[in-house]
């Protein structure tokens, strides 16, 4: 935040338009095909558990602007503009073309290229920009070619960041980012389950591919220590 002078409103702006996609898509069963029900069996009831509990149906701009600070006392990052720390697992095949074929399975997505990067470890958040350039370089792709983006919200303050990196290394607005990223709201709404977040936003990215009769995708994330990775993914 203070790197790029990002101030506590964008970031709790950021935080609530998480919330907003993320209920929205909740409430029109967005999720539905990506969630596998678990059932849970307490005395002679049966619990079925099929949507995150996490979405905060009760927050706004303004109960945002009223949290103090985790960190520090003058700082700008809150528990309502930050990522959630959840329980969550995520599950995904990966295989190859000849395989798939001799089992009898219809893929949903190929994979085009995986990028790795590093950033110094006091600006870990950055991760995902040298991981989504190798990439692109990888897939001999453009960011404006992207369709869909996942960019796993860990701050919103980390993510603004990211965002503002990209606009000006590759040439796009901000405004193209935001119609394309986390479509369906992201970690500060969803949750960010740490191991399995990866999983979880690559999940997403292929089932919002089809729903949106898009091809092509990319989902990226920070990791501790100042790595980043990356994922374009074309659809089937």
């Amino acid at each position: 935040a203070e790197k790029y002078g990002i101030t506590r409103e964008e970031q709790d702006q950021f935080a609530i338009n998480s919330q907003i996609k993320a209920i929205a898509a909740v409430d029109g069963g967005k999720f539905a095909k990506e969630i596998t029900p678990v059932e849970i069996v307490i005395r002679k009831e049966t619990i079925i558990f099929k949507d995150d509990e996490y979405p905060n149906r009760a927050t706004s701009f303004e109960k945002l602007g009223t949290l103090k600070p985790a960190f520090k006392k003058e700082g700008t990052v809150t528990a309502g503009n930050a990522s959630g720390i959840n329980d969550g697992a995520s599950f995904v095949l990966l295989a190859s073309e000849e395989k798939m074929k001799e089992l009898g399975l219809t893929p949903l997505a190929e994979i085009v290229a995986v990028g790795q990067g590093g950033v110094e470890p006091a600006i870990m958040g950055l991760g995902p920009v040298p991981a989504i350039r190798c990439a692109l370089k990888k897939a001999g792709m453009k960011l404006s070619d992207m369709e869909l983006l996942e960019l796993n919200e860990a701050f919103a303050a980390q993510s603004l960041g990211v965002v503002h990196e990209l606009v000006a290394e590759h040439g796009v607005t901000k405004e193209w980012l935001f119609e394309r990223t986390n479509i369906n709201g992201g970690a500060i709404a969803l949750g960010h389950p740490i191991g399995a977040s990866g999983n979880r936003i690559l999940v997403t990215l292929v089932h919002e591919l089809i729903a949106e009769n898009k091809n092509i995708g990319l989902a990226s994330l920070c990791i501790g220590g100042g790595m980043g990775t990356a994922v374009i993914i074309r659809k089937a």
